[in-house]
């Protein structure tokens, strides 16, 4: 299933137990995939038209009415756009607004530049107490939703939209601010965050396997809080951490595992992998996973400069 069906129906399922379960669009549910649930609850669902700002605003005064909103759009527009409304009519206000941002980073393709965002999960990182999601699977979106629904306060949650993956089994369990450490190693960490990347950090840690390097890898999902021990611990073992991120290098998952690195003096070498600096391009996604550095051939180079590193320090 696409991520966005996965979303929707779950979100149903919660409708169906809790008549406070509200959904609100900015003129895409197309796009987002959430017309069955307008079918199913017409009164539970506000299409605000494209007015993404307003959309939090609505979101905002639903959840200090008692109800439980998602809101979705385009990342670029559910973080750039919506920034100050998010910030203070929802956060400020300690209210549960659930804003969806859709397509991060690369996954916008074809949408290009001015909708790749790299940045939106770094923009939420400052807002106090916000909880920053993004499931790396169809089974981790299921499992996450009926949380992210009852969470006291707010949630930014990345979606990718178009394509879906099943890695965990159904009965895994999961927790925000917890992450997963799903394959074991001794000689270097490999930190992942999000769907995307979580694929290619597999295929890398297959890759060196084959070269005799033994990586733990690590399935961030809460990005903010960090799952600090969960990353220390690894830190500590491997003494190497690479951060594998689809969205920029600055203030997303290296920024937080240097931070966490910092404060706990633990001495390890941490080498980040992301997008450079840039804006996004169109393109195909084999195109923009080359031109960004995002592919398991990247994190392999890079994980086998830091060990040549280690060797002859």
């Amino acid at each position: 299933m696409d991520m966005r069906d996965v979303y929707t129906e779950t979100l149903m399922e919660l409708a169906d137990k809790d008549d406070r379960i509200v959904l609100l669009e900015a003129d895409l549910m197309n796009a987002t995939g959430t017309r069955p649930f307008k079918a199913a609850y017409p009164d539970r669902f506000f299409d605000v038209g494209v007015s993404e700002a307003d959309m939090v605003g609505v979101a905002a005064g639903l959840s200090a009415a008692g109800k439980i909103p998602f809101a979705a759009s385009f990342g670029c527009f559910a973080s750039r756009r919506v920034y100050d409304q998010f910030f203070l009519s929802a956060n400020y206000a300690q209210l549960n607004v659930n804003l969806v941002g859709t397509d991060p980073g690369i996954t916008a393709l074809f949408n290009g530049g001015t909708h790749m965002t790299f940045e939106d999960a770094g923009i939420m990182r400052n807002i106090p107490q916000l909880r920053v999601l993004e499931p790396s699977d169809e089974v981790s979106l299921r499992k996450l939703l009926p949380q992210i629904a009852h969470w006291p306060r707010s949630v930014y949650l990345r979606l990718h939209r178009k394509g879906g993956w099943s890695f965990y089994s159904e009965d895994e369990t999961f927790e925000i601010g917890k992450g997963k450490l799903i394959r074991e190693g001794s000689d270097i960490t490999l930190a992942s965050f999000g769907m995307v990347m979580l694929q290619e950090t597999l295929k890398a840690a297959d890759l060196l396997e084959k070269k005799g390097i033994h990586a733990d890898v690590i399935d961030v999902l809460t990005l903010k809080p960090l799952d600090r021990e969960l990353v220390l611990a690894s830190a500590r073992k491997t003494g190497l951490i690479v951060s594998c991120e689809n969205h920029n290098i600055y203030n997303g998952l290296g920024s937080a595992v240097a931070e966490v690195l910092a404060e706990d003096g633990v001495p390890a070498r941490l080498r980040r992998i992301g997008c450079q600096d840039k804006f996004g391009e169109v393109g195909k996604i084999d195109y923009l996973m080359e031109t960004f550095g995002l592919t398991a051939a990247h994190i392999v180079d890079t994980a086998e400069a830091l060990i040549g590193m280690k060797k002859t320090a």
